[in-house]
């Protein structure tokens, strides 16, 4: 199973043809709004890596009167791996590693307040959520932005779903992890 890289993303961003470092970065950025934005020290280790491994080559460099810019395209081993990678089905995760959860726990443990833990971390989603909101409501909104926002908002949302049922629950969850 080939898991999600910066890689597999400027393979994609190649196969639309060539284009060197800062095109890919600012491309990047537009097409995955609500992704962490790569820095450009990533993307050109990361095309350093591709054309190592054959993935990638470097098509030529020019200045057009500002810096040198070098442009890579897309090889077609590089169209197999991105075609590999896209055609897999992404698992669904063995296990969660849920940071709130684990801050709840320790909450208990440490004899804090859990609950206005939960409360607070409440209000930061609600927070998130509004601006995601305003986001994807945006006059000029482009599909990509808010159909990333929705994925995100179906995320908090599940959050908060969870959140409402741990807090019904913290005496039970405080007996348990206080006799354990």
């Amino acid at each position: 199973m080939l898991a999600m890289s910066t890689r597999h993303i400027l393979l994609g961003l190649l196969a639309g043809g060539p284009s060197h470092g800062y095109d890919l970065k600012r491309r990047h950025d537009e097409r995955f709004p609500q992704a962490r934005p790569l820095a450009y020290g990533q993307v050109y280790t990361t095309l350093q890596r591709l054309v190592r491994d054959g993935l990638a080559e470097v098509e030529g460099t020019d200045s057009d009167g500002g810096p040198e810019r070098t442009t890579y395209h897309s090889t077609e081993e590089g169209a197999r791996e991105l075609a590999d990678w896209a055609g897999c089905i992404a698992p669904p995760a063995p296990f969660v590693t849920n940071e709130i959860f684990a801050k709840v726990v320790v909450s208990i443990l440490a004899a804090g307040d859990p609950a206005a833990y939960l409360r607070e971390q409440r209000a930061a989603h609600m927070e998130r959520m509004r601006e995601l909101t305003a986001v994807k409501t945006a006059t000029g909104a482009d599909l990509a932005t808010v159909l990333s926002a929705d994925y995100a908002l179906n995320h908090l949302d599940a959050d908060l779903r969870w959140m409402t049922t741990t807090a019904a629950r913290l005496t039970t969850l405080t007996a348990e992890v206080d006799s354990a």
